[in-house]
């Protein structure tokens, strides 16, 4: 049933009508060399290479609240779109685009002004010292942090630093046309300079925090187009990012509107970007589902499949020599619910392997 209503969700958004996306094996022709672990178990922390786990998993013992561990506290507040100078207004569309008849990449599509308010929730490590600049991470498409006793306890354990996250709602609908879309699939940096102007000086300002401008001491992490955004703000302001968790990313073809710099949206990355360019100081996390999406538009421009877009990203990362870890999770759908109950702790631990506070912060 789940799984049904996710793709009636996703088929409403994009104007398709969706089937299941088909199983995936992890050794079909053409996929990356993967390494298949037992039930439950996690890839080494130093490893930068390709997994394959479940289909039965196992749920991470840091999911628990233990008693005598720290606890962080977790704040909310709201912003709103008339009070920012960037994606200010937002734009909305009523109904999905039509294929653009002389360029198939892209999508015909009429849009409107919209007001909106994005949630912000914020997460402080008991550990904190006031004063102190700390490294955070950013989550997109929040404010939940159901991850709260994950760091509780990753912290305490000093698996990860002491650190700040916070978690930020998208502006609303999603995919070409919708203000979500314009915020994550973009290639470019404006999201990650609406962070760093609009959000970041708000946190500071509204719960007495300093947080760090070392770029390896931020974070981006998302689920889906959430996760696109994550490469996309570090890949094009790395000097304010350089560690990446992804979940089904989307690195697909879903950037609107159209940009001849970058006519492939997303799908550029491991098509012309990663291998063409000189290597950048980024840590990324990649998973996806064997189960993940599968042309849930009617663009059928060959770049919309999740599972083939996170295979290349695989590939062109290992080529290039970044460092990376790729998780293929059988049993999973899309946003790999059920993986993420075992591999989450374990992610967050690897992204932000290696830290180390600069001297005197």
């Amino acid at each position: 049933m789940y799984k049904r209503i996710t793709f009636l969700l996703i088929a409403a958004l994009t104007g398709s009508v969706l089937l299941a996306a088909p199983v995936r094996k992890y050794d079909d022709k053409g996929t990356p060399p993967f390494k298949v672990l037992k039930e439950g178990e996690h890839p080494p922390l130093d490893a930068y290479d390709n997994f394959v786990i479940g289909p039965k998993y196992v749920p991470a013992p840091e999911r628990k609240v233990v008693e005598d561990v720290p606890k962080g506290k977790v704040e909310q507040f709201t912003i709103d779109s008339k009070e920012t100078k960037l994606f200010n207004p937002g734009i909305a569309r009523k109904q999905f685009g039509k294929v653009d008849p002389d360029n198939p990449k892209t999508l015909i599509v009429e849009t409107h002004k919209i007001d909106y308010k994005r949630r912000v929730g914020v997460y402080i490590p008991a550990q904190y010292k006031e004063g102190t600049e700390a490294p955070f991470m950013v989550v997109h498409d929040g404010p939940g942090l159901g991850m709260k006793t994950i760091l509780d306890n990753l912290i305490a354990q000093k698996r990860i630093p002491p650190l700040i996250v916070i978690s930020i709602a998208n502006g609303g609908g999603d995919a070409q046309g919708h203000e979500r879309g314009k915020e994550y699939d973009n290639m470019n940096g404006d999201y990650a300079e609406y962070i760093e102007t609009e959000v970041l000086p708000r946190v500071e300002k509204n719960y007495k925090v300093k947080l760090t401008k070392d770029p390896d001491g931020r974070a981006a992490m998302g689920i889906s187009s959430g996760g696109s955004a994550a490469l996309i703000m570090a890949w094009f302001r790395n000097d304010l990012y350089h560690r990446v968790l992804t979940i089904s990313g989307t690195f697909v073809n879903q950037a609107w509107p159209f940009d001849p710099k970058y006519p492939d949206g997303a799908w550029g990355f491991h098509e012309t970007l990663i291998p063409n360019n000189p290597k950048k100081p980024l840590r990324i996390f990649l998973s996806v589902g064997d189960s993940d999406l599968l042309n849930p538009n009617v663009m059928r421009d060959g770049m919309h499949d999740w599972v083939e877009a996170n295979h290349r990203m695989a590939k062109v990362l290992k080529a290039k020599g970044y460092e990376y870890q790729y998780l293929f999770c059988r049993g999973a759908g899309h946003g790999v619910g059920n993986a993420q109950s075992q591999f989450l702790p374990h992610a967050i631990e690897w992204v932000w392997k290696g830290y180390t506070a600069k001297e005197g912060k």
